[in-house]
């Protein structure tokens, strides 16, 4: 799917070349999970220059017939207690509070609504309406992985998202570099206001934007702060590098098949049957007062059977 034939030793099918060699990946300065600070290498890959868009994701569905994880049906021996209401094909949607609420407990502004989808990203009623060059939504890990496969094409390491989003610039803690606002300019769809109930929009978009509406990073890739979270391979771990079963004992460090397994095992939430992969990049709902995350080094878990409006993906090629 993918065209080499460009002629251009810089980019290739929408993408760029991000060189490979040492990179310090993590931050001291924000959050516990994105430490510590270390020293990896990685290849030299293609990236995409944009998040997959609802245009490009269409033309795949229409190709294979792939039906995302929102839209199947569920089964309720994997949601044990869960509301039965609830056990209908879905996504979870932002749905902002009338004002002020207290910050511990996101079930304030985050539900889960049967029917939303790629589709209909924020439930029935919705549609994708003057979307097309926004970012796909409502995927999961396994539907992007499948349209990464569909392409001739992978997603993307943690550490190669994370040198790739850097886009050359050592140890800063932006894209752009060591000020979220540098000279009061708005540098990413990110959130303004006193989250989650007051959306100010100051960067000129409430909820996602077309892709490359803000200035790209020094690879030439853009969106790689803001807008949409991007799934990534790694298994989660509360430490930095400790993810794809490297730390198992036994046999398992000898047998990667096993590692794997147990990786995925240890990544879980307790109390929850599927495992969680590293997302990055933040999204438009990334605010300072509650989740500073539009910065490379930033983290997060999320649960392989989870789909999200705020969640998307781009792919990388071996170079």
């Amino acid at each position: 799917m993918i065209d080499r034939s460009t002629g251009n030793p810089e980019g290739i099918d929408g993408m760029m070349l991000v060189p490979g060699g040492e990179t310090r990946v993590g931050s001291e300065r924000f959050y516990p999970e994105e430490r510590p600070v270390h020293t990896v290498t990685v290849p030299s890959l293609y990236v995409d220059t944009h998040p997959i868009t609802n245009d490009r994701f269409a033309e795949f569905v229409a190709d294979t017939g792939w039906v995302t994880v929102a839209e199947r049906p569920l089964d309720p021996a994997d949601y044990p207690g869960a509301d039965p209401d609830l056990l209908h094909p879905g996504g979870v949607v932002f749905r902002p509070p009338p004002g002020p609420v207290p910050l511990d407990d996101p079930s304030r502004w985050w539900a889960y609504v049967p029917g939303a989808s790629w589709r209909h990203p924020r439930g029935p009623g919705s549609d994708l309406s003057g979307l097309g060059d926004h970012p796909v939504v409502q995927v999961s890990f396994q539907d992007a992985a499948a349209f990464a496969e569909w392409r001739g094409a992978r997603l993307a390491t943690e550490a190669e998202w994370e040198r790739a989003a850097r886009g050359g610039l050592v140890g800063a803690e932006y894209c752009w570099g060591d000020e979220p606002y540098p000279d009061d300019r708005q540098l990413a769809n990110t959130w303004q206001g006193r989250f989650p109930w007051e959306d100010l929009a100051l960067d000129g978009w409430s909820g996602t934007s077309p892709v490359g509406s803000f200035p790209p990073n020094g690879y030439g890739l853009f969106d790689m702060a803001g807008n949409v979270w991007e799934w990534t391979t790694d298994w989660w771990s509360d430490e930095r590098g400790s993810s794809g079963g490297a730390c198992c004992s036994g046999g398992a460090a000898a047998d990667p098949a096993r590692a794997a397994v147990e990786a995925e095992r240890e990544s879980a939430a307790v109390g929850e049957r599927y495992g969680r992969k590293v997302i990055k990049g933040g999204s438009h709902l990334c605010a300072p007062s509650y989740c500073h995350r539009f910065r490379p080094a930033a983290r997060q878990p999320e649960a392989l059977d989870t789909a999200t409006c705020h969640i998307g993906f781009r792919c990388v090629l071996d170079a």
